[in-house]
């Protein structure tokens, strides 16, 4: 059988004016004046920035962190979700990797005390709102690729202790580890540092964070040994005195984009001051934006400090400038903001954010060796979003996901839904019909999206009895096709519902759809809308197959609806049904509902487009049709129509939305 592909065009990129209208809406005009006259933006550099913007919400390490191998964190462990202080202790000291997501606040006993965290760990705060409060996170010796990100970490403070001098309670200590990124996380009022990068650690990248309301903010290095490779961009240091960062005897330190700006006021000559090189450190500072800061940028007569494009405003002290430093994109790449840009963008886009909280994404592969490895990985009763994102490809595999396992988006990456494929050939004889299901959904809440689902069983190369075979099966409530493509013959997607009185919903938008017989059925709740649906020919001449079959209960209103799409075919006129009526087990009260409105139909459909099944009468079935348009929508006596009053009942509102107000449509 040749399977039929509706491709569809790449979507368009962002416009110029939507571009426009970001940096608009984040204030990035130009501001004070650039010590090496950094440009105004120009329409080219919004571009890049606007670009650049969407690496903010990216899940891979960027900067030194992204070298040699990479930091990965977690990645390829399970899933689990923390609340308090053992539950974090546990999972973040195992042997095994673990992504861990802290939700709330979790306060650490005795005050100041160390959560330790091994090698191979993502922690990660639940939306905007993950605190670890009174401790600190501690990495030790030998710890290696470990992912912290979009955390606050706060109040550890000693009163009277200023200088630290009494305690050690970092927010986040490391001591000779390598390939660590930290992102968007917000650190304050700790008993000592804010952060500390200690003894020879190495691939590190620090991004996207805060540090406020503090004498020490941010110290690398010491060490006499010249080893610390380590990036630093887009932070804000606010209400900090010194150490914004310092870095002692790094091989290579780049800042870039940082944003220092309300600097504690302080008489120190010496101890108050932005960036320092020292030791035999080589760093390179760029289009950051200092504002209110004494001793901008600093090295030692031994150190190596290179400085391009940074904007300086009401600054006092030294901006040292000398050596050769290095140059950073010898060894990765990075697109600079301009500097004026950096003051809003950081506010805006540093510490804690909501849309990377919201859900964990789990690659496949790279993370993940195939789909069901990472629907295994997420716990069970999660109740957080999770992203299982599938790069593209062709994936020969069965994929279930349980009941227990709700809150699941399905994303394939590629540029258009037939990139990603998930495949299997199973038919019905084989396992009956759920059994031939490549992809089965049991959960609720779950959405797939730029994906292929198909079940290539060749029906025509071999005869069996029991032909159906199913690219996709869901029994879950609130389940969203979105861009996805299903692909089969007989039995193609079934959207059912654990048992026949109990109503599941299913939204179907943008999407393509093919089969022969009874390819669209089920007693689900089901809207497929501005869709494209596909008859395929059987070689008959007068009977090619059947597009539903509903076995809605008698008790749901709503069955199936085809709304706003266009079915296709290149099958014989008058040699396909719209439906017939399907009673499971030969169940009356399974009466199906198929209502198919403002929607093109071709030659293929019958004019008598209903038919009988099983000693089930279709006049018995709620069948009828409203305004569809095409030569296969012909008027007869044998295609019940709705009236323009009753059709105002029969919305894609009225099918989905219950009482919980579920409402997927009106995103679209």
């Amino acid at each position: 059988m040749t399977h039929f592909h509706s491709k569809r065009l790449p979507r368009p990129g962002v416009a110029l004016a939507a571009v426009a209208g970001l940096l608009a809406a984040l204030g990035l005009g130009a501001a004070g004046e650039a010590k090496a006259a950094a440009p105004a933006p120009t329409a080219a550099s919004a571009v890049a920035s606007a670009s650049a913007a969407a690496d903010r919400w990216t899940d891979r390490a960027h900067g030194f962190a992204s070298l040699t191998g990479g930091t990965t964190g977690g990645a390829g462990g399970k899933v689990v979700t923390v609340t308090d202080q053992a539950s974090l202790a546990r999972y973040a000291a195992a042997e095994e990797p673990y992504v861990i997501r802290v939700k709330g606040s979790v306060a650490v006993e005795p005050f100041g005390s160390d959560v330790t965290v091994t090698s191979n760990k993502t922690i990660i705060g639940v939306g905007d709102t993950g605190e670890i409060v009174h401790g600190e996170l501690h990495l030790g010796p030998g710890t290696h690729n470990v992912i912290i990100r979009n955390l606050t970490i706060r109040d550890s403070y000693v009163e009277g202790d200023w200088d630290g001098k009494t305690t050690d309670f970092d927010a986040i200590q490391a001591d000779t580890v390598d390939h660590v990124w930290i992102d968007h996380n917000r650190f304050t009022h700790m008993g000592d540092g804010l952060l500390d990068i200690r003894k020879d650690s190495q691939y590190l990248t620090v991004s996207y964070n805060q540090f406020t309301h503090h004498n020490k903010a941010f110290g690398i290095g010491w060490t006499t040994n010249v080893l610390t490779q380590i990036t630093v961009d887009h932070n804000w240091f606010t209400g900090t005195k010194q150490r914004n960062p310092s870095a002692d005897n790094c091989a290579y330190a780049h800042l870039y984009n940082n944003y220092l700006s309300a600097q504690v006021a302080d008489a120190d000559p010496v101890w108050t001051y932005g960036n320092w090189s020292r030791g035999r450190t080589r760093m390179v500072i760029e289009n950051s934006y200092y504002d209110g800061v004494q001793h901008p940028y600093q090295a030692d007569a031994t150190a190596e400090l290179v400085e391009r494009g940074s904007i300086l405003r009401n600054t006092s002290g030294r901006t040292d400038e000398w050596g050769a430093a290095f140059e950073p994109r010898d060894f990765y790449p990075y697109r600079l903001d301009p500097a004026a840009a950096v003051p809003a963008l950081v506010k805006a886009l540093s510490g804690p954010q909501r849309r990377i909280g919201e859900a964990v994404t789990l690659h496949v592969p790279g993370d993940y060796p195939t789909v069901q490895a990472a629907v295994d990985a997420v716990p069970e009763g999660n109740a957080e979003d999770v992203t299982v994102a599938i790069a593209p490809g062709t994936y020969r595999e069965k994929v279930f996901i349980p009941a227990t396992k709700p809150h699941l988006l399905l994303r394939g990456t590629g540029r258009d839904r037939s990139d990603t494929v998930i495949v299997f050939d199973t038919p019905a004889a084989y396992g009956g019909s759920t059994g031939s299901a490549t992809v089965r959904i049991a959960a609720n809440d779950v959405t797939a999206r730029h994906l292929t689902f198909s079940n290539d069983f060749d029906e025509a190369a071999v005869e069996l009895n029991g032909e159906q075979a199913l690219a996709m099966k869901t029994t879950g409530d609130r389940i969203v096709f979105d861009d996805t493509a299903f692909l089969g013959n007989q039995d193609t997607l079934m959207t059912d519902s654990p048992k026949l009185t109990t109503v599941s919903r299913v939204y179907v938008h943008d999407s393509y759809i093919e089969g022969d017989v009874d390819f669209v059925y089920g007693r689900a709740t089901t809207v497929i809308e501005r869709s494209v649906i596909r008859l395929l020919s059987r070689g008959s001449a007068t009977n090619n197959g059947y597009l539903t079959a509903a076995s809605t209960w008698t008790g749901n209103p709503y069955g199936f609806l085809i709304t706003r799409s266009k079915v296709v075919s290149d099958a014989p006129e008058q040699s396909f049904h719209l439906g017939r009526p399907w009673h499971p087990g030969g169940e009356p009260e399974a009466v199906a509902q198929v209502l198919i409105r403002q929607t093109e139909l071709p030659a293929a459909v019958k004019s008598a487009p209903w038919t009988d099944m099983s000693g089930f009468s279709w006049r018995d079935a709620r069948f009828a049709e409203y305004r569809n348009h095409g030569p296969g929508a012909a008027s007869s006596a044998d295609r019940p129509q709705l009236g323009d009053a009753d059709a105002t009942s029969y919305t894609v509102a009225d099918y989905l939305t219950g009482t919980d107000g579920w409402a997927p449509y009106a995103r679209h």
